[in-house]
């Protein structure tokens, strides 16, 4: 039983936790400045751009990725600059049909070409590979400490658990000009604290976050982990430390949750056939998120705003 576990869920499991946490960061702080939807943005605007750099390079590196993405984000901020000038139209519904029609593109790339040998197609767009991720070479809890198995484990892992302790690392770094820029923009100014360019290092995290993770656990989780967590931890609490754990712990708990009822929850309920991961996962966030709603200490506060948050 324990050999199983280790080859066929363990890295799917820790790949979940990684990206949720991963996500659910600089989640915390896109909430708390009222921003929450640069998150949803940047999942679907990074899929044109992943889908075009694989075509030129022929590779899912981690380098043309992000490099894809960040062109891609370059085109969707340029188109919505120009929609808001020459149409005179409202900033959220701009960026709302730049947001929309951009992953439409990237959805109709994907079925025009042969991109699912490397699990790029549509169906791993949304929902991704997570149940996919086995590590083969492992033959039980002692692989954990042998090095042989241990350079066998799938490259997802590697690559979002780098990314998560890198995003973990800026966090604690930076914590200070985040925490006051976050509350009091000209205060940071008069400080001296760089405000403008913690802002767009903070999207910039948020965009190599779900990069990261789009190739294992496709779009669907990470819009929920930008949201769901950080937006349940702001109703469990009014200090931001206690937020940010509260987040990394609900982040956890949906990735595990959400595996385990995947697999066996169907069987429980005389189902016959597992559901998408990514999708359970995401459906758990989602109803942790509604349980603090309903029962938090702090639901009775107007939005998840920062202005009563110290």
């Amino acid at each position: 039983m324990g050999a199983e576990f280790v080859q066929f869920s363990l890295t799917p499991i820790l790949i979940g936790i990684f990206s949720a946490i991963a996500c659910a960061l600089p989640g915390n702080f896109l909430i708390l400045r009222r921003q929450a939807l640069i998150g949803d943005a940047i999942s679907h605007v990074v899929l044109p751009g992943i889908i075009v750099a694989f075509l030129i390079t022929g590779v899912t590196a981690a380098i043309p990725m992000l490099l894809g993405a960040a062109g891609a984000a370059i085109v969707a901020v340029i188109l919505i600059e120009a929609i808001k000038r020459l149409g005179n139209i409202e900033p959220g519904a701009a960026m709302g049909v730049v947001f929309t029609a951009m992953f439409a593109l990237g959805v109709l790339i994907l079925e025009q070409t042969d991109t699912s040998r490397v699990h790029l197609d549509v169906e791993h767009a949304l929902m991704g590979n997570l149940e996919s991720l086995i590590w083969f070479q492992a033959e039980g809890w002692h692989s954990l400490v042998d090095p042989v198995a241990l350079a066998k484990l799938p490259d997802e892992l590697i690559r979002i658990a780098v990314v998560c302790a890198f995003i973990a690392g800026l966090t604690l770094v930076f914590w200070r000009w985040l925490k006051i820029a976050t509350f009091d923009e000209g205060f940071a100014q008069a400080l001296g604290i760089p405000a403008a360019a913690l802002g767009f290092g903070l999207v910039v995290t948020a965009a190599v976050a779900a990069v990261a993770a789009f190739d294992a656990v496709g779009s669907i989780i990470v819009i929920a982990m930008f949201v769901c967590p950080p937006a349940a931890a702001r109703l469990m609490t009014n200090r931001l430390e206690h937020q940010i754990w509260w987040s990394v712990f609900l982040a956890t708990l949906s990735a595990v949750l959400g595996y385990v009822l995947a697999g066996y929850g169907p069987l429980w309920f005389g189902g016959q056939n597992a559901v998408s991961a990514a999708g359970m996962i995401a459906a758990v966030s989602g109803v942790i998120l509604g349980l603090a709603c309903l029962y938090g200490p702090h639901r009775s506060r107007e939005g998840v705003g920062r202005q009563d948050i110290a």
